[in-house]
């Protein structure tokens, strides 16, 4: 299977997963679009704003930018995205890393941030898991946040709350 045709099966699942959302009874549309409110992740930074998107590669060992780059609001608690536990907490290539794993496939990767978390912490959507560390590809006060479904990179924007949904006008 080509690279782009499993990252097009991956979104597709993870779609699917999204319109699923939980049981009928918790299930909650709060903002009317049909995404159900207990899908979306949290943004893991206070005030966070976008510095840098998601820029898919052109195959599967190709340069790209496979996650986004978040800067501070204020503050520097990182909170987790959403429920899961920790899969990983330490340094790759000299950067602290923390690695959600949750469940589904679904695992996020925030760097750089310095925890005392261990493998094997449960952690809640908000639950603080460390506090930003000067020592990351992005710059004092910025976070890099990463997804990846089945090991494929996804855009971080399809899973965090209150991203614009896009509206198709009538031409002419």
């Amino acid at each position: 299977m080509t690279s782009l045709r499993r990252r097009l099966v991956a979104l597709g699942v993870l779609l699917l997963t999204l319109s699923a959302g939980p049981p009928a009874a918790e299930a909650r549309d709060d903002a009317g679009d049909g995404v159900h409110t207990s899908a979306r992740w949290e943004y893991p930074l206070a005030g966070a704003a976008l510095i840098r998107g998601f820029e898919a590669p052109a195959h599967e060992y190709g340069p790209g930018h496979r996650g986004i780059d978040l800067r501070s609001g204020g503050g520097d608690v990182v909170i987790a995205p959403a429920a899961g536990t920790i899969a990983f907490a330490g340094p790759v290539a000299g950067r602290p890393v923390v690695t959600i794993d949750h469940g589904g496939g679904l695992v996020s990767s925030l760097e750089p941030v310095e925890t005392t978390l261990t493998p094997g912490s449960a952690v809640a959507t908000g639950d603080p898991i460390g506090t930003l560390s000067p020592e990351g590809h992005t710059g004092p006060g910025t976070l890099h946040l990463g997804a990846r479904l089945d090991g494929a990179y996804i855009n971080p924007l399809l899973l965090l709350a209150e991203v614009p949904r896009p509206i198709l006008l009538p031409c002419c």
